[in-house]
C-alpha cells in the first residue's frame, strides 16, 4: 500500500486549531469517553447479573452497549490524545484500520438497532408468539447476522479506499479517518468509488431507517385496539429506542447519503454517532425503564453492602 503512495502518514486537523479550546476539549471529551465506558459497562453488568432481565430486549441492549464501547474506542482515545499534541499524525495503515473498524462497528450497530425494533414489533403485535419467534437461538443468530452485515459493509468500504493512490497533500480535515475525506485526497478519479460508497453506506442507513419507521408505524396501528394503559406501557418501551434511532440515523444519513463531498459541519455531525449517542444510550434506556433502574439499584446496594461488610 505504501509503495503506491507518496505519503506515509496523514495529518488529522481535528475538531479545532485553537490551542486554548483544545485544552478545554481534552477535559470535556475525557469525561465523555469515561462516561461511555462506565455507563455501558454498568448496563452490561446489570443485565448479566440479574435473572429478571433475561429477555431478548435486554440481550440486545447488552450487545448494543458492548458495540458502543468498542465503537467509541476507535475514535475517542485518538481524539483525546490529539488535543495534547501539535502534530496529529496517523500512519496510512493505522488510518485504514481505523476506517475498517469505524464501519464494522457502525454497520453492526445499524443492524442491531433494526433487530431491536423487530423485537419490539413482535412483542407488541404478536405477544402470544413472542417466545417462539424471539427464542434465544434466533436472537443469537440475529446478533451474529448484525456483525456479519457490519463486516461485509466495512470490508467493501475499506477495499475501495485502500487501493486508492495518495500523492499529497496529506491533511485530513476531520478527527478520524473516514471515507469521504480520504476520497477527497486521492490523486485519481473517485466518481465511481463515491457512487459505490453512497450505495453501500447511505443506502444501508436509509433502508434500515425506513424498515425501522415501518415497524413503528405498524406498532402504532396495532395499538389503536389496545387499552389506554396498554398503549402507554407499549409506547414507553419503544420511546427509548426511537430516541436512539433518531440520534444515530439522522447524522449517518446526512454524512453518507450524498455525493462524495465534505462540509465543515461534518466533524460536528459525526460527533453524534461516534461520541454523543454511545454516551447517551445508557441514560436513555435506563431513565425510561423501571426494570433496569430497579436492577441497578439492587446491584449497587449489593456491592455497597459487600464493600462495607
Amino acid at each position: 500500500m505504501e509503495n503506491r503512495n507518496n505519503v506515509s502518514e496523514f495529518i488529522l486537523l481535528g475538531l479545532t486549531q485553537d490551542q486554548d479550546l483544545q485544552k478545554a476539549c481534552f477535559g470535556l471529551f475525557l469525561v465523555f469517553y469515561t462516561t461511555i465506558v462506565l455507563g455501558n459497562l454498568f448496563i452490561i453488568v446489570t443485565i448479566k447479573s440479574n435473572s429478571r432481565l433475561d429477555s431478548p430486549m435486554y440481550f440486545f441492549l447488552s450487545c448494543l452497549s458492548f458495540v458502543d464501547i468498542c465503537y467509541s474506542s476507535v475514535t475517542a482515545p485518538k481524539l483525546i490524545a490529539d488535543f495534547l499534541v501539535k502534530k496529529k499524525a496517523i500512519s496510512i495503515v493505522g488510518c485504514m484500520a481505523q476506517l475498517f473498524f469505524i464501519h464494522l462497528l457502525g454497520g453492526t450497530e445499524i443492524f442491531l438497532l433494526t433487530a431491536m425494533a423487530y423485537d419490539r414489533y413482535v412483542a407488541i403485535c404478536k405477544p402470544l408468539q413472542y417466545t417462539t419467534i424471539m427464542s434465544k437461538n434466533i436472537c443469537s443468530w440475529m446478533v451474529m447476522a448484525s456483525w456479519l452485515g457490519g463486516f461485509v459493509h466495512s470490508i467493501l468500504q475499506t477495499l475501495l479506499t485502500v487501493h486508492l493512490p495518495f500523492c499529497g497533500p496529506n491533511e485530513i480535515d476531520h478527527y478520524f479517518c473516514d471515507v469521504h475525506p480520504l476520497l477527497k485526497l486521492a490523486c485519481t478519479d473517485t466518481y465511481i468509488v463515491g457512487i459505490i460508497v453512497i450505495v453501500n453506506s447511505g443506502m444501508i442507513s436509509l433502508t434500515s431507517f425506513v424498515v425501522l419507521t415501518a415497524s413503528y408505524i405498524g406498532i402504532l396501528v396495532m395499538l389503536r385496539t389496545h387499552s389506554s394503559e396498554g398503549r402507554l406501557k407499549a409506547l414507553s418501551t419503544c420511546a427509548s429506542h426511537i430516541t436512539v434511532v433518531i440520534l444515530y440515523f439522522g447524522p449517518c444519513i446526512f454524512i453518507y447519503l450524498r455525493p462524495s463531498t465534505t462540509f465543515s459541519q461534518d466533524k460536528c455531525v459525526a460527533l453524534f454517532y461516534t461520541i454523543i449517542t454511545p454516551m447517551l444510550n445508557p441514560l436513555i434506556y435506563t431513565l425510561r425503564n423501571e426494570e433496569v433502574k430497579n436492577a441497578m439499584r439492587k446491584l449497587w446496594s449489593k456491592n455497597v453492602f459487600i464493600s462495607w461488610k
